[in-house]
């Protein structure tokens, strides 16, 4: 690893005019190639404090041995050298994008002495007029069928070509009319041609002119009886229209746009691209990439335009290209595509329309892009092994750990804080398992705490599991602190009562009809804890800490039965919601976090279950009483697993968030009311207006909307009686009395 300092430019010998610099390594390769407006700051940038570096670039800068510049005289040109410098040197440093397929396009070899429309994949040819690219070679072999009616243009090989040359006999498609058999002379080079251009021109957009002269041959035909070719005309319209409805007509006839969204995380990033022409979708692609440099969206984009249009000429650079955040210099960029186009090209992001429309269409083609290639990375066995290896390499552990449990905190601004558990086992996401949190022992903002309280939930639950199963050690562990509690009553753990966490999915919470699903609901409605709700795993900690400092020996709640020889279940048999402990516990977040985690770990005397955090700006992980993280590398599959679980935990989080807080704003006092149902809620305030209308009726006024019975109109009655306010408000200034207003609870 080289230091930084050994290389560095002296003071002054960098230039602060526009330029291209590129580092290399001990061996002389480049690795990472980049731009600047002033080349002394940009490259000064790099010599800075490592610790202040971003871990990509700090990376690179430490594996780099020397620096070089090249100076040019604008900033289109730096554009134009670091592209080429980049396709020149392929640097492991810098983003390229790779296809996530190869894309087919439908291709006329202009080239030719006689054009041959075909199929064709890979590297472009020059001379080679280019449409697509299309999603699957089928759907080109259907448009080009369509349309050979109307442009006869050849589509034989080569061989076949010369073939009929020497046999003075054209192919099935020269007796059919679907080719118009250059080869046996029936059509001139420069006939044929001109149904190539034709061919291309219609396919670049320019459709209605075609289609109009078709439909006055058509008509002229008709007029001097010559029914059949006006039937044939007719046919060929009618083709040409069945092609253009193979693309979707999604903006203004005259738009030529290409649209570029971008969806990435921390490691990858996958760009999406609409090619719209003539106000058609004429084609889509897209892109993957790892993020080996320090790159945002608009670096992101600046890359995509360099690759997309860096081999491109004339009309294959379009009119107008719409992204979703410019790149660093702008004015640059669109003087380069300019140049490259030959005419002025508008590089923008759409504000509003059509386009801001269909650009959140291809945003969403490139999120799910990104989601099926995370998919297909994880579904893979061998991946999830070597991900597992890698862990536990990393963190120390002894074994792979094939249980891995994810916690995150999430609140709005301190208020409804929640938290969620997420499971993985053998690297897949088992959501049968997940679970998830209300916060209970305080009222506030305060993570680390937060973060204390649900482990500690988790595992006293744990240990009530262990003692319903006849697994509970007897004797404490050696290191367990001492403590003067008293053994706990049956059905009872160290930390006392407690609602119990329900599971993620929805049903009935396990445990027969003695239990109901507490204030963690599942992950759909559930019922709101009865009477007749067990004691769970303990209270939550208070100011002072938890209520306890180590387990305490209780008896089990009820004998040993042989089933539970088979594993530990509840008494109809299903699986027991904490009864399995995990070899690892990730937490989302840093050092605190981890801390918090362990604590309460070792507050229940818990010394077998090991714990991370992963920090979400930098990916590092933390473990506990270390001062400085593991940092993995960012191609290991280690780490890509942590952060596939991360971001799990914290999808389910803030998701129980957002619909715990939707439900508090939609509460209303009729919520409260036993048998009252969403729709005969919705008749009353109907009928009535408001709840403070509903309010002032009488029990005989609420009898009179439909469904409501008298029982029922007695408990509204009650129910909003107890919510009444005690006075009313006042106006010290002026004595006037504040109307309520309660407004409408629909």
């Amino acid at each position: 690893m080289a230091d930084p300092s050994s290389y560095r430019p002296k003071p002054g010998e960098i230039p602060d005019s526009p330029g291209v610099y590129k580092f290399r390594d001990e061996h002389r390769r480049v690795i990472y190639v980049g731009k600047a407006k002033n080349l002394r700051q940009r490259v000064a940038n790099y010599f800075q404090d490592l610790a202040n570096l971003h871990p990509r670039t700090r990376t690179m800068v430490t594996t780099a041995a020397s620096v070089e510049w090249t100076v040019v005289s604008t900033e289109v040109e730096a554009l134009q050298l670091e592209y080429s410098w980049i396709k020149e040197f392929d640097p492991r440093f810098n983003v390229k994008y790779r296809d996530d397929k190869s894309y087919p396009y439908l291709a006329v070899t202009l080239n030719e002495e006689f054009p041959r429309v075909q199929v064709m994949r890979g590297a472009k040819k020059k001379g080679v007029r280019y449409f697509g690219p299309y999603g699957h070679a089928w759907a080109i072999r259907e448009t080009v069928d369509l349309m050979l009616r109307v442009f006869p243009v050849r589509t034989c090989s080569a061989g076949v070509f010369k073939n009929a040359e020497r046999t003075g006999r054209p192919c099935l498609l020269g007796y059919i009319g679907k080719c118009s058999a250059p080869c046996v002379g029936r059509v001139t080079p420069e006939e044929h041609r001109e149904l190539a251009e034709d061919f291309c021109a219609f396919m670049a957009g320019r459709t209605g002119t075609y289609i109009r002269r078709l439909e006055k041959d058509m008509a002229q035909a008709a007029e001097e009886m010559e029914y059949e070719r006006a039937a044939r005309l007719r046919d060929d319209a009618g083709a040409l229209k069945r092609a253009m409805e193979k693309s979707a007509v999604v903006l203004a006839d005259a738009t030529d746009a290409d649209l570029i969204a971008v969806a990435e995380d921390e490691l990858e990033a996958a760009l999406q691209i609409f090619h719209v022409r003539g106000g058609r979708v004429r084609g889509q692609r897209g892109w993957v990439t790892d993020k080996v440099e320090a790159v945002d969206t608009s670096g992101l984009v600046e890359h995509a335009l360099q690759q997309l249009y860096g081999e491109e000429r004339g009309d294959a650079v379009p009119k107008e290209v719409l992204v979703p955040a410019l790149p660093e210099d702008p004015d640059a960029v669109s003087q380069w595509l300019a140049d490259r186009r030959g005419s002025q090209v508008s590089l923008r992001i759409p504000q509003r329309g059509d386009k801001k429309d269909l650009m959140a269409t291809v945003q969403r083609n490139a999120q799910q892009a990104l989601g099926l290639h995370k998919t297909k990375r994880a579904s893979d066995l061998t991946t999830r092994s070597r991900a597992l290896e890698e862990i536990a390499e990393a963190l120390g552990l002894d074994a792979a750990p094939l249980r891995v449990e994810c916690y995150d905190i999430s609140h709005l601004q301190g208020d409804d804080v929640v938290a969620s558990m997420v499971v993985f086992e053998d690297g897949l996401a088992r959501k049968s398992e997940y679970r998830r949190f209300q916060i209970k022992g305080f009222e506030g903002q305060d993570d680390v705490r937060s973060m204390h309280e649900v482990i500690g939930r988790r595992f006293k639950r744990y240990l009530q599991e262990k003692e319903r199963t006849g697994e509970w050690d007897e004797q404490p562990p050696p290191d367990a602190p001492a403590t003067d509690t008293a053994p706990a009553a049956a059905g009872t753990v160290p930390g006392g009562p407690e609602t119990a966490e329900a599971p993620a999915a929805t049903g009935p919470a396990p445990g027969g009809p003695g239990t109901a699903s507490g204030p963690e609901g599942p992950a759909g409605p559930g019922t709101a804890a009865g009477p007749g709700a067990p004691a769970g795993p303990g209270a939550p900690a208070g100011p002072e800490g938890p209520a306890a400092t180590g387990p305490v020996p209780a008896p089990p709640l009820a004998p040993a039965s042989p089933d539970d020889a088979t594993g530990p279940r509840e008494e109809d048999g299903r699986p027991k919601r904490f009864a399995y402990p995990p070899q690892l516990v990730v937490v989302d977040g840093g050092q605190p976090q981890v801390a918090a985690a362990q604590r309460a770990l070792d507050e229940l005397g818990i010394d077998d279950v090991a714990v991370c955090g992963l920090a979400k700006r930098l990916e590092e992980v933390w473990l506990p009483d270390d001062d400085d993280p593991v940092v993995l590398p960012r191609s290991s599959e280690g780490l890509y697993l942590l952060q596939r679980i991360r971001d799990e935990a914290h999808r389910f989080a803030i998701t129980y968030q957002r619909a715990k807080r939707a439900k508090r704003i939609r509460s209303s006092p009729l919520d409260d009311v036993p048998g009252l149902g969403e729709t005969r809620k919705q008749a009353l305030i109907k009928h009535f207006g408001s709840v403070k209308k509903l309010r002032q009726a009488t029990i005989d006024q609420i009898c009179e909307v439909p469904g409501i019975g008298r029982r029922t109109a007695e408990s509204v009655a009650v129910a909003l009686a107890a919510t009444a306010p005690a006075a009313p408000a006042v106006n010290t200034a002026t004595g006037e009395i504040i109307e309520e207003d309660d407004g409408d609870s629909s």
